[in-house]
């Protein structure tokens, strides 16, 4: 059993700087919170006035998120750190934070769903619902995560 965690930890811990590395603009450059606005609008026939609305939550959430990425890298760092020297108690606390912010990222992707959602008519909550099931997701941040399958950009 041991093992096994310690492959799953070593795993996560070499992934990591791939995954932090894209960015806050993601895979393939541009800005993403333009190209998440533009999927957005195009699914749900956004307005002008909705799209104006989307991208402030967007580029709030992600100005917010820059900083719980630096932290997590930070976290990561220091988990590697720990592994190489066999230091459990520093690797239960890296985990830890790794955890708090995690859930962190994960309320504050939600509220970003949240405060979009309301934006919307009762036809565009429909499909909007409707894509994050398909994404597999079940819900506002359900499953799925940030560069996950399906995943289009920053706040959804």
């Amino acid at each position: 059993m041991k093992k096994a965690a310690i492959i799953l930890l070593l795993v996560t811990i070499f992934s990591a700087p791939t995954i932090f590395a894209q960015g806050p603009d993601g895979p393939g450059g541009g800005n993403g919170v333009q190209r998440h606005v533009a999927f957005l609008a195009d699914k749900l026939s956004l307005t002008s006035a909705q799209q104006t609305q989307v991208t402030t939550i967007l580029t709030s959430a992600e100005a917010n998120g820059t900083t719980v990425r630096a932290s997590m890298k930070a976290a990561h760092d220091s988990l590697n750190t720990a592994v190489q020297a066999n230091d459990s108690a520093a690797m239960e606390q890296a985990a830890t934070a790794i955890g708090s912010l995690t859930a962190q990222t994960t309320l504050a992707r939600a509220k970003s769903d949240a405060a979009i959602y309301q934006l919307l008519t009762p036809d565009q909550r429909t499909k909007y619902a409707q894509m994050q099931s398909d994404m597999g997701r079940g819900g506002p941040r359900g499953r799925g995560g940030p560069g996950g399958a399906g995943d289009p950009g920053p706040g959804f």
